[in-house]
């Protein structure tokens, strides 16, 4: 019997610490699983099932801190993992040493054809796959964020297309989709399954998610493009048909292949609804629990929380939820809202790290005239030019995505408050940093907060994306433009006119835009911070790989 006859998906390598680690399955029926490693440390799991799947999530504890851990994954007495020729390890968190994080966004899970290399060229993770393989564990990364757009529910390959076109001719799943806007789109957890696997099974992809540590976050196209970017929409979005099916694949499926492995194992055995999920008596109970839970956080999501934490050492990363979260009230937009920004701000102030690193899908700093493009909008819509006006800003901050921080006035102030206090604090980082993607061009911001004073934090917005999904040549152009200061400030100009008052913080590209596919690697040790920028294409010999584009020293 085959390992693939009998893992579907995985090991994925989910939380990695200096003693613990937890791994993730999708087995291809009910089983145990077991993962043995080399320190003498095993654990075992048995799956337990929704819609058909099977998964489990293995933790590991009693690991040696800072040390290269070989591991084998045994089904009954069957080894699945490693395969002949393959090695299989994770490295343990340094409390005490540099960190490096590879990061990026936006990632169509499309084969390796030619076709689709020509057409959306080479895979910036395949890539990182590929520089890992033939790498010591030592040099790896701590971790791999993936910022958003993990999979398109609203944009599928054409193969996956193909099956969708099956399954609703067959009569197979939700009917609410057949002869609507989304009859080619995701719609329920067996579709999104099939989005995952086409993502994450495909080499060197897979063995890259079998040794670094990842941490993951949701973004519009894990649901549909513009998701909650304003109340208009969400009024608009409730009446298709098919809007309640694929909110429940969707967050169903995000909890299962995303969510769960982003805790730690002590806040998976403190998670209420991992548990109710796998003590559930039936497949069906834990659906209905699944299905709940989804409407329930959609339409109040201050009833469950995406957004979590992870340090490395002296860093902490606080990654936010940037999508869900908001509140939509036109007069009180917020990013996040009340109840979620309050856990921000005790996860930012509780500690004193060395480098405090924000990771939010969507980029706090935008290019500053598509900043300046989101206030003027936001402000219009809000009536500063009077209830004409108001209607058609809102129809432009639908149709141009004028939805980032700075389209929520409130948030992108709040935080910028926060910068400042942490800035201003006895023990201050050396460091405070956002990490995004979303946007498809990539670049590099260094801000100031008008602190002032000696040993103020380095603060910067790192923005990566895409890792595999390239923007059109015209809107690369306005990006371009949008760097320039001349266009800075005639839309500043027109921000101040419809009375958008100054945020007292100033930033501008210091290297950037790109547009390629690529991942940036953030190094931080000690007080300095580091960044390499790498692009994907594919060599002579037809192989995916990574090129430095830049290096920059941060801090």
């Amino acid at each position: 019997m085959s390992s693939d006859s009998l893992v579907l998906l995985g090991p994925i390598v989910r939380y990695v610490g200096t003693e613990t680690a937890t791994l993730w399955f999708e087995m291809a029926h009910p089983c145990t699983v077991t993962v043995v490693t080399d320190v003498g440390v095993r654990a075992s799991e048995r799956t337990w099932g929704v819609h058909g799947h099977h998964f489990a999530l293995v933790p590991l504890e009693g690991l040696p801190a800072n040390a290269p851990v070989s591991y084998e994954v045994f089904v009954d007495e069957h080894r699945v993992w490693p395969e002949d020729g393959q090695r299989a390890s994770i490295h343990t968190v340094d409390a005490e040493g540099p960190v490096t994080l590879a990061f990026g966004s936006c990632r169509r899970g499309d084969d390796y054809s030619e076709e689709s290399l020509k057409t959306i060229g080479a895979d910036a993770l395949a890539g990182l796959g590929s520089v890992l393989i033939e790498q010591d564990p030592g040099q790896w990364p701590q971790a791999l964020l993936l910022l958003g757009d993990q999979v398109y529910a609203d944009d599928p390959s054409p193969e996956i297309v193909e099956r969708l076109q099956a399954r609703r001719k067959s009569g197979e799943g939700p009917s609410s989709a057949v002869g609507t806007d989304a009859e080619n789109e995701i719609c329920d957890f067996e579709e999104y399954s099939w989005l995952y696997r086409e993502s994450w099974g495909l080499e060197p992809v897979r063995t890259l998610l079998a040794s670094i540590p990842s941490c993951m976050i949701l973004d519009d196209h894990d649901l549909r493009d513009d998701w909650n970017s304003s109340a208009s929409w969400r009024r608009d979005i409730e009446t298709r048909p098919w809007w309640n099916d694929r909110v429940i694949g969707a967050y169903s499926s995000y909890w299962v292949y995303q969510h769960l492995g982003n805790l730690s194992p002590k806040e998976l055995a403190g998670d209420e609804m991992y548990a109710a999920v796998r003590s559930a008596e039936s497949d069906a109970d834990r659906e209905k629990l699944l299905a709940d839970f989804a409407l329930r956080v959609d339409r109040a999501p201050e009833t469950g929380r995406w957004s979590f934490y992870r340090d490395f050492g002296d860093t902490r990363l606080i990654m936010i939820d940037s999508r869900c979260s908001r509140n939509l009230d036109p007069d009180n937009r917020e990013m996040v809202d009340e109840k979620e920004w309050a856990w921000v701000r005790e996860r930012a102030l509780e500690t004193t790290p060395r480098h405090l690193l924000f990771g939010s899908s969507l980029p706090y700093l935008m290019l500053p005239a598509l900043h300046h493009l989101e206030q003027w909008n936001e402000a219009v819509a809000q009536g500063s030019w009077g209830p004409r006006s108001a209607k058609l800003a809102e129809k432009m901050r639908i149709g141009l995505d004028l939805e980032h921080w700075a389209a929520f006035t409130n948030s992108f102030n709040d935080m910028a408050a926060l910068t400042r206090e942490l800035s201003r604090g006895d023990d201050k980082p050396a460091s405070i940093m956002w990490l995004s993607g979303d946007v498809h061009c990539s670049y590099v911001a260094n801000a100031d907060f008008g602190v002032g004073g000696r040993d103020v934090p380095a603060t910067y917005q790192l923005t990566m994306s895409p890792f595999r999904n390239p923007l059109d040549l015209p809107i690369r152009v306005v990006n371009k433009l949008a760097v320039k200061r001349p266009a800075a400030r005639i839309l500043s100009k027109l921000a101040r006119s419809a009375h958008v008052g100054p945020s007292g913080v100033e930033w501008q590209a210091e290297a950037g835009p790109w547009f390629d596919n690529g991942v940036m690697l953030l190094t931080l040790h000690g007080d300095s911070a580091r960044l390499q920028v790498h692009h994907a294409h594919v060599d002579d010999a037809g192989k995916q790989v990574l090129t430095r584009t830049s290096s920059l020293a941060l801090a």
